[in-house]
């Protein structure tokens, strides 16, 4: 299941804000990931979840340096992601060692990879932050993942950041953080939220010319009618 592209660029110029808004007016109360964050400030991220999961290592199965490309499955992972699909990492928040690093971030830009996000560290961090590739974690360590992490599986139900994630779907960020929509509802929240944003942009105008928030935050039906005569407004003015 996918976006139509109308709802696929919405959701590049919305606000994670206005996304957990939308998502809390649906039931959905968990969705934005804690203390997961852009390694770039001015990051926006839009694409579709493709998981990895991470459990504990273990001496006699981990403490690599030098990985199977063949048989590991972080390196599978990295070879199986395709275009516009995020790659989001269950590193249980373990931020003692890296979970994925410069040379495989500059892989999956290369194959056109929407973005990275993981709950764990990343390594190589300066050099991650001079990419264009957007790219979300917890912290920034120098060791190798094997030293705490053991890629298990891929594509399957995880949790990053205290969030649910389902292989497929919608993950957004902005600079405050990332957003994890259900697919099966993304394409309602995506028209609901462009629409939200550019009301409470409009509304923001108002309390900064002095409005009070009283009948401006939220609208009354006043303040509503006044909102769509100045949409409307701007409208004719865009009509040749």
């Amino acid at each position: 299941m996918k976006l139509s592209a109308e709802a696929f660029d919405k959701l590049q110029t919305v606000s994670t804000a206005s996304l957990t808004s939308e998502l809390l007016k649906l039931g959905f109360r968990n969705t934005f990931m804690r203390g997961v964050h852009p390694v770039r400030s001015a990051s926006r991220l839009v694409g579709y979840a493709f998981t990895l999961r991470y459990i504990p290592a273990r001496d006699d199965l981990d403490l690599e340096v030098e990985y199977d490309n063949w048989k590991n499955p972080q390196r599978v992972a990295v070879e199986t992601i395709g275009p516009d699909e995020v790659l989001v990492i269950d590193a249980r928040g373990d931020i003692s060692a890296a979970s994925f690093g410069h040379i495989l971030c500059t892989r999956l830009q290369y194959k056109g990879v929407a973005g990275l996000v993981t709950d764990g560290a990343l390594r190589d961090t300066p050099s991650i932050r001079e990419l264009d590739f957007p790219t979300y974690a917890r912290g920034a360590h120098a060791t190798t993942s094997s030293v705490v992490h053991h890629p298990v599986d891929f594509q399957v139900p995880i949790g990053c950041g205290g969030v649910m994630v389902q292989p497929g779907d919608v993950i957004v960020g902005d600079s405050e953080g990332i957003v994890v929509i259900p697919i099966h509802v993304a394409e309602e929240v995506a028209h609901k939220t462009y629409e939200r944003d550019a009301l409470e942009n409009w509304l923001q105008h108002k309390v900064a010319q002095g409005a009070s928030i009283r009948g401006t935050y939220p609208p009354d039906e006043s303040t509503l009618i006044e909102y769509q005569q100045w949409r409307k407004s701007q409208e004719q003015v865009k009509t040749p």
